[in-house]
């Protein structure tokens, strides 16, 4: 045992946070020198292990990180295949019901979609958002990306541009999602996110009109963001040569405005990446989070050096600055496929990741601040 040893003997290695690591160097062990360099460097790195490839996303949607890790694994798949991959499994799972078809009914009892893909290689982004109709939404961003000039398509163009793709229409509404938008009716349209209009948004479903004068008291983040109204999957994928690609994929806020579009098609906002540096992508309150750019903030630290762990928290800042009953998370990593997460209005945040480190999908957990 090393304890009570000499120095010469034991090799008492410090790991990140105060936790540590006690070799015993009398110990049968044969390493050559590189095996020491290679084994030290993925010790140093700590709980993200620099190894490659890697896969990480918002919440423990873990059947879609399987789906990226199997094809990021394929020859000649890329990060973009992959995520679109991942995402994909979510929009037919109907992730907690707050991805793809069947969920979050606008006020006129619609399911639309959200979604953005970004190339962090070309810098190369495909968007829509308020898609109608096409359950498909992240590869609908792809066509985007792939075959237009345009960065972000919303509403029935984007509708009218999937048709032309080849993509399916088809009704986005479930039994269970109509039911819910005859629940919030019969409940007087409760919650809204109506401000500043007459009739009392709180008390009427409308139809509204704008208030005489506007109200100065400042807006706060909205009391009706929880951990049911949020779970949009944000997916980053890093390949084995750190070429990255960001992607997301939602039907947005339960009850919205007709026409709203959250932060998930907004490259920055919703997911950014960068290859040679890192990606991000954030779940939350997007209407929120999108003013901040806190994807875009943090691929810009792990820029300047930045840990990840680090960069996420210091891009949630602002926000909980600004606006401190915000729900909301990130999820970042580096081109060494070290990684991490940082949330705010919740008391824990859970994110799924897979690399050679893991050796399966692992759920992985943060307190929130």
């Amino acid at each position: 045992m090393c304890r009570g040893s000499s120095l010469p003997r034991c090799l008492f290695i410090t790991w990140p946070r105060g936790s540590h690591m006690t070799l015993d160097m009398a110990a049968p062990v044969v390493m050559n020198i590189s095996s020491v360099i290679v084994f030290l460097a993925v010790l140093s790195s700590g709980s993200s292990q620099a190894l490659l490839p890697l896969v990480i996303n918002t919440w423990p949607f873990t059947n879609a990180t399987a789906e990226a890790w199997e094809t990021i694994e394929q020859r000649n798949s890329t990060p973009v295949d992959a995520v679109v991959a991942g995402c994909r499994v979510c929009q037919t799972e109907r992730c907690d019901g707050s991805v793809g078809y069947g969920g979050s009914p606008d006020e006129q009892g619609e399911t639309t979609l959200d979604a953005m893909i970004m190339n962090g290689e070309t810098f190369e982004v495909g968007a829509v958002g308020d898609l109608r109709r096409v359950k498909d939404a992240i590869g609908v961003a792809r066509a985007v990306m792939d075959y237009s000039q345009h960065t972000l398509l919303a509403g029935e163009s984007a509708t009218s541009f999937a048709l032309e793709m080849g993509f399916k229409e088809e009704s986005l509404s479930t039994n269970s999602s109509v039911q819910m938008w005859l629940d919030w009716r019969s409940r007087n349209c409760q919650p809204n996110y109506r401000k500043s209009v007459i009739p009392n948004p709180t008390k009427s479903c409308g139809p509204y009109k704008p208030r005489p004068r506007l109200p100065t008291v400042r807006q706060k983040a909205s009391d009706s963001v929880g951990p049911d109204n949020h779970d949009t999957i944000g997916m980053v994928v890093i390949d084995e040569e750190g070429k990255i690609a960001a992607g997301t994929s939602t039907n947005g806020m339960d009850h919205k405005i007709p026409g709203r579009v959250g932060d998930s098609p907004i490259m920055g906002a919703g997911a950014y990446a960068s290859s040679g540096i890192g990606g991000a992508a954030a779940t939350g309150d997007g209407d929120i989070m999108m003013r901040f750019l806190p994807s875009f903030q943090a691929v810009s630290l792990l820029g300047q050096g930045v840990p990840p762990m680090d960069a996420a928290a210091l891009s949630l800042k602002p926000i909980s600055k600004h606006y401190p009953t915000f729900v909301g998370a990130l999820i970042v990593a580096d081109v060494h496929g070290k990684f991490g997460a940082a949330c705010h209005g919740i008391s824990e945040f859970h994110y799924s990741v897979r690399s050679p480190s893991t050796g399966a999908v692992q759920v992985m957990s943060v307190k929130c601040s």
